[in-house]
């Protein structure tokens, strides 16, 4: 046979080693959001759970690679080189695909990527065998393709979708109504039964969904198979009666349920969906091992029909890079603050923009609640509506509580385990996802402050499932077109592409300066005048340098800079509007101190976001003007522009000084600068005036140098107006001290 197939399969080898990275970045979110966001032990502690999870799982996936083998197509009807194009297309599409959605931050399926991708890569193969014979018609496809199961996904999409959702809020609302955010009196009493009742389900979901393979043949399945709801009762009181020992003991059982259900995921996702990640290698390496002691690469691939154990140590390595991956994988992170994001209690800022559709089924709840509130007693009304009154009893700042976490994993795990004893092909990312949104939406997380938002971006996350099947058939069809037909060149460049892609995105940084933290605003008054006065150092030294680019960038007409002027001012404008919608936390903390600091607070960040927003509408409308091939500024408005520059420069190097020294004495002068600019900026627009009515000026041309002049002049009032208050905010109670002393 000849070496390139040995080539394939050390590619397929590396694919598979990236899809394990590719693949834990995206489902960590299905097994660590409830512990991270109820914060039920440390990140340490959770992530070292979830790799005993995980361990355990990888040691009982072997039965699920047959997925790969022949679960989509039949590899009796295809040749040795054939099945290695389509594998390779599978893995190259199945990677790609899953990486978008990792660095766009959104959880999807991996086993709907796996199936659609194989789907579209068998399709692409089967088309070129049916394009190279006469007696093949279009109409033959099914002989060569397995659609049955490409069907029971979508199913499985809008059941996962309905079914988790409507479930979690339904657990979500009874256990709130039982507990309350004020839950230790009544958990005291019923806690270990309720949690009892979680652990069972817990339980039960580790047994036949994780551990399915292996305990298949043994007695206790068996027997639980027998005598179902009998199992269930006595696993039941057996939780129940040792988790209240425990409780008795001082011992916090939400954790050890948290925990549990943390593991259990982990154990179910390694043991079920570790075929989404090695599979396809696994059956190229089988594949290739039978065609070589075959000694051809012509003949077809019936071998891989039959049942083949997977090698142990194939196993264990591929969960020790999962596990490895889990503690190293920073997009892994990202990915759970999304789910985090759209589920924690209290108005965070919004991750996600308003739309018709969220804005319209937001007046639609708000009508029917309307509704509902005149026809139900007002006695009701405000016992239920004390049931919901948040209150951060565990006062560990988590997004939310470990009731919500706890019923998170338990109605999970159930409809998990549910939907694989009717042999119903439920995703799990689906399930989990879900299941914490309709749980936030009963637990009123999903407040008018946010709730817009909120469902915008589950909306967002829900549409990206769709287009996972759609993403994965088109790009696993355009691989297998291009690999099949190109043959040794098209496979080569198809790597070399893929790789690039694949550094690219998880090794080589993206922007290589520091983007300052504008989310955190900090554990104490200090903390937070510490860090905003770095803000606002950091932002006025950017904004001096954007402002003076962008104007040398329109006096060249270099699209290139323009753009990334454009960028970073948005970056700028971005980070201060963050600043702004964490405010209402931010000033819980400061006016536990004093009312004044709050005061100062509130304008350094309103000034602050009127500068970047002025800054923003400078850069944009500068290369829309040359994007769009406008003619240039005239030489009377590029030299005015110029002494403008240079007046701007000088101001903000005045100010710059006075922040980073924290001496204010230069104050009055930079008024004065101010005022001189002012004048400047008017005699500027008198002359554009009189050269527009002489028609001596291009209208486009005018219309930016107008838009700068009078947006340069905001700017500075807004930068001027920040600098006063910045110094008013460190000057009060001897903020300028602390933040050099933390300097040093």
């Amino acid at each position: 046979m000849s070496e390139i197939y040995t080539a394939i399969i050390a590619i397929l080898a590396i694919l598979a080693v990236s899809g394990l990275f590719v693949g834990v970045t995206n489902d960590a979110v299905n097994f660590l959001t409830s512990a991270i966001g109820s914060k039920a032990a440390p990140l340490r502690t959770i992530l070292l759970i979830a790799s005993l999870g995980i361990l355990l799982g990888t040691a009982t996936s072997s039965g699920m690679m047959e997925v790969a083998r022949n679960g989509m197509f039949d590899p009796g009807r295809f040749t040795f080189h054939e099945v290695m194009m389509l594998y390779a297309a599978v893995m190259f599409a199945n990677i790609i695909l899953l990486d978008l959605y990792n660095s766009m931050g959104l959880p999807t399926s991996t086993t709907v990527s796996l199936i659609f991708c194989l789907l579209g890569s068998a399709v692409a193969v089967s088309l070129y065998k049916i394009a190279g014979s006469d007696a093949l018609a279009i109409g033959d496809l099914g002989q060569f393709i397995n659609t049955s199961r490409a069907l029971g996904i979508v199913s499985a999409i809008l059941l996962s979708v309905v079914i988790a959702f409507t479930c979690g809020t339904v657990v979500m609302y009874v256990s709130r109504l039982i507990f309350s955010f004020r839950y230790t009196p009544v958990f005291r009493r019923f806690g270990a039964f309720w949690c009892g009742a979680s652990l069972t389900a817990i339980v039960y979901f580790a047994l036949f969904k994780g551990l399915k393979g292996p305990l298949a043949d043994s007695a206790a399945i068996h027997w639980i198979d027998g005598h179902f709801l009998l199992a269930l009762v006595l696993c039941w009181a057996a939780c129940s009666l040792l988790l209240f020992f425990l409780q008795r003991l001082k011992i916090n059982i939400l954790r050890i349920t948290i925990l549990s259900g943390t593991f259990a995921l982990a154990l179910a996702f390694a043991g079920n969906d570790l075929v989404n990640f090695i599979g396809v290698p696994v059956a190229g390496f089988d594949a290739f091992s039978i065609a070589r002691h075959a000694g051809s690469s012509e003949i077809t691939m019936e071998g891989l029909s039959a049942n083949v154990p997977a090698n142990l140590t194939v196993l264990l390595t591929a969960g020790a890079i999962m596990i490895l991956t889990l503690w190293t994988s920073k997009k892994a992170m990202h990915v759970t603050e999304t789910e985090i994001s759209l589920t924690s209690q209290g108005d965070s800022a919004p991750q996600y923009e308003s739309s018709l559709f969220s804005r319209t089924v937001v007046r639609m709840a708000l009508n029917i609640n309307n509704a509902v509130d005149r026809v139900v007693p007002r006695s009701i009304r405000k016992r239920v509506a004390r049931q919901f009154e948040y209150v951060d009893i565990e006062h560990s700042g988590a997004p939310y509580d470990m009731i919500r976490a706890t019923v998170n994993l338990t109605t999970s795990a159930m409809l998990i385990s549910l939907a694989t004893s009717l042999k119903l092909p439920l995703s799990t990312t689906y399930v989990c996802f879900m299941v914490a949104m309709g749980t936030s939406l009963a637990d009123r997380a999903w407040g008018r402050e946010s709730a817009v938002y909120r469902i915008t971006g589950v909306m967002t996350v829900v549409a990206g499932w769709f287009v996972t099947a759609l993403g994965g058939f088109l790009i696993a069809l355009v691989m297998g077109l291009v690999l099949i037909y190109g043959g040794i060149g098209a496979f080569v460049l198809t790597t070399l592409l893929c790789g690039y892609m694949l550094v690219k995105s998880n090794f080589l940084k993206k922007d290589k300066k520091e983007k300052t933290p504008a989310k955190k605003t900090g554990e104490t008054s200090q903390d937070i005048i510490y860090s905003i006065s770095q803000e606002v150092c950091a932002t006025m030294e950017r904004a001096t340098r954007i402002y003076d680019r962008t104007l040398i960038a329109v006096f060249k007409e270099n699209r290139k800079v323009l753009r990334e002027m454009v960028r970073e001012a948005n970056d700028l404008f971005y980070q201060s509007r963050e600043r702004k919608y964490s405010l209402l936390p931010t000033l819980h903390k400061l006016q536990k101190g004093d009312v004044d600091t709050a005061h100062y607070y509130v304008q350094v960040v309103d000034y602050l976001n009127e500068m970047t927003k002025a800054l923003a509408h400078i850069t944009r409308p500068a290369f829309e003007h040359i994007d769009n091939n406008h003619e240039g500024l005239s030489k009377e408005q590029t030299e005015d522009l110029m002494h403008i520059n240079d007046e701007v420069e000088s101001i903000y190097r005045h100010i710059n000084n006075m922040l980073r020294t924290g001496g204010f004495s230069d104050l009055d002068m930079v008024l004065e600068m101010r005022d001189r600019l002012f004048e400047a900026i008017a005699d500027a627009i008198k002359q554009e005036v009189t050269r527009i009515n002489e028609n001596r000026s291009n209208t486009k041309a005018s219309i930016l140098y107008l838009t700068i002049l009078n947006e340069t002049k905001s700017m500075v009032l807004q930068s001027r107006n920040l600098l006063k208050s910045q110094r008013y905010f460190l000057e009060h109670k001897g903020g300028i001290a602390l933040m050099f002393n933390k300097v040093k």
